[in-house]
């Protein structure tokens, strides 16, 4: 049985931060964009906190996401490919995560021709390793009891991804409005 959004029967709107941009063109947008923020915040606690547990603690929500994305295939990642992987203008952020990793031996540095890059170390690897039990155990058992069709939710995720593009060309138009 799917559920209902109890706000649909009460007939009192979208669910928005700001009412008045909701009064503008597609409110169903504004009702996105404050979904997008509070998921954006309820998953960056979510990791730091696994992180955390697994053993990780002090990591920034970057930085394990940093983490992971070094790890994705065990294939060294330069700083660039991070920027963008990520759609992060600002290098530095990127820079400052592979620091304090590479501090903590999490990740290694390596060169691809002259640009640097960084891979997984024996102690990064694990703690990612970590991580995925205790996201099993804490995250997708429950996620998996909603009975949600995976299709639609990978569906969801490709409009997230297109919305993006939506976003950044209006960022470019408002940089030079």
């Amino acid at each position: 049985m799917a559920r209902q959004d109890p706000t649909a029967q009460k007939g009192i709107g979208p669910i928005v931060s700001a009412s008045h941009l909701a009064d503008g063109g597609l409110p169903a947008l504004s009702e996105m964009e404050f979904a997008l923020v509070i998921l954006s915040n309820a998953f960056q606690r979510w990791i730091t906190r696994c992180t955390a547990a697994a053993g990780g603690e002090g990591l920034s929500s970057i930085e394990v996401q940093i983490l992971h994305a070094v790890n994705h295939r065990e294939r060294d990642k330069s700083q660039s490919e991070l920027c963008m992987m990520f759609n992060i203008e600002d290098t530095h952020v990127v820079a400052y995560a592979l620091k304090k990793l590479e501090a903590l031996g999490l990740v290694a540095p390596g060169r691809r021709g002259k640009e640097k890059t960084a891979r997984i170390t024996r102690d990064g690897a694990d703690l990612c390793l970590r991580y995925r039990a205790l996201r099993e155990k804490l995250l997708i058992e429950s996620v998996a009891s909603l009975g949600l069709d995976e299709a639609r939710v990978s569906e969801i995720a490709g409009l997230m991804r297109v919305m993006s593009g939506q976003y950044d060309q209006a960022s470019r138009a408002a940089a030079s409005y």
